[in-house]
């Protein structure tokens, strides 16, 4: 699905991004864990074209992406539910929901519905101002306004940030759902051991470059994971 090589990203003069290579196969959710400031963000704002590389190249479902427009890639099948979710806060639920599917022409109401059974708290509070919502809630709707695109690639940046644990597990099996239905997952998050609980495959990722991979089952057992980022040793 998303072949990524050779990623070099500055930011002024420091390289945030040092040469990562890595891919995400069609169908598996996969998770890019690693401390504030690794660069797993500039990562995902590269991919979607919020920040432009300096070196490598970013594919999707073999075509090229590297230089276009988030727009464009947008088109292609690709969305970001953002670190801090997002939202427009003086616009309804309903709203918020309706601007993800900006780039599209066809009817919506499919979508939205699909989107109320993954989210009923949401169709409870369709007409509510965004801002008014709780943290929990503003997540959910940043995942769902993400999902009107229609994505091939659902990319989520630190989706339980901030969330009460109850919440977070909640989160994590609306990404499971998600990704049953067809849709494949890229991960961003703090939360190691509930993202490698899910995840297919991932990637640790340290001061701008990948520094072990394997599937989630193999970071989560080993102790240099568990040591760095589950607070857990031999």
């Amino acid at each position: 699905m998303l072949k990524v090589e050779n990623l070099k990203v500055n930011y002024g003069g420091i390289e945030a991004v040092k040469g990562i290579s890595f891919e995400v196969p069609k169908g598996e959710i996969v998770t890019l864990i690693g401390a504030n400031g690794a660069g797993k963000s500039t990562t995902l704002r590269t991919i979607t074209g919020l920040v432009r590389a300096r070196e490598g190249s970013i594919s999707l479902e073999g075509e090229v992406i590297t230089g276009l427009d988030t727009p464009a890639i947008i088109g292609r099948g690709i969305t970001l539910v953002p670190e801090g979710r997002r939202v427009f806060p003086d616009l309804t639920v309903l709203e918020n929901m309706k601007i993800g599917a900006y780039l599209r022409n066809d009817s919506l109401e499919d979508d939205i519905a699909h989107c109320y059974e993954l989210f009923p708290r949401l169709k409870e509070r369709s007409w509510q101002m965004a801002g008014t919502l709780s943290g929990g809630e503003q997540q959910m709707l940043a995942v769902a306004r993400a999902l009107m695109s229609k994505p091939k690639l659902i990319m989520m940046d630190e989706p339980s940030l901030g969330l009460a644990p109850l919440i977070v597990k909640g989160i994590f099996d609306i990404i499971r759902e998600i990704n049953k239905s067809g849709v494949t997952v890229l991960l961003i998050e703090q939360n190691a051991n509930m993202a490698l609980q899910i995840a297919d495959r991932a990637y640790v990722m340290e001061t701008g470059r990948i520094t072990m991979s394997g599937t989630g089952a193999e970071l989560l057992a080993n102790e240099d994971v568990r040591a760095a980022y589950l607070g857990k040793g031999k």
